[in-house]
């Protein structure tokens, strides 16, 4: 199987999967200063996915075109424009360059569905983005907690998590 750049693979599963393949609409970095250079926003040139149809787009790029190892799945706090930006990596065991496939959620109802019943070793980084962003990964059978204790409210890894004035430092006090 020769190896896909992202254009590519786009017009892949634009073709074989219709209405999977989503417009990469830009995304801003961080909320603009309020003085000095504003930056541009950010288009990424990756596949980006419906929420909805990220399990049989995995499934394509594993069965059809060979990318069995889902290396991890990372999340982007787009704070300013309200998502989150899911980046799933896929290698291929022969080696070479991966791909990957983004999936973008709103930050109010964050849910993607689940690849740990597909791959196993999803199950790690899906606990870890619900614990410290609070996304919700449908059909994962075990979604708890991984880092942070039970009791603990709210998501640190996310961009508006208060970095002071936590009730938990110094609660004992």
């Amino acid at each position: 199987m020769p190896r896909l750049s992202p254009e590519e693979l786009r017009e892949r599963m634009a073709r074989d999967l219709p209405g999977a393949v989503l417009e990469a609409t830009p995304l801003r970095v961080a909320p603009p200063p309020a003085h000095g250079p504003q930056p541009a926003p950010f288009v990424t040139t990756d596949t980006v996915v419906a929420a909805e149809r990220i399990v049989e787009a995995a499934l394509y790029l594993r069965d059809t075109l060979g990318y069995a190892f889902l290396s991890d799945i990372a999340v982007v706090d787009y704070l300013a424009d309200g998502v989150f930006e899911l980046v799933y990596r896929f290698y291929t065991i022969e080696g070479g360059d991966g791909l990957v496939l983004k999936v973008r959620v709103p930050r109010e109802a964050p849910e993607v569905p689940s690849l740990t019943p597909y791959w196993p070793g999803a199950n790690l980084h899906e606990r870890e983005a619900f614990d410290l962003f609070g996304i919700i990964f449908t059909d994962h059978p075990y979604l708890r907690r991984i880092y942070m204790w039970d009791e603990f409210e709210g998501w640190p890894m996310r961009k508006d998590f208060p970095k002071q004035g936590d009730k938990y430092i110094g609660a004992d006090e």
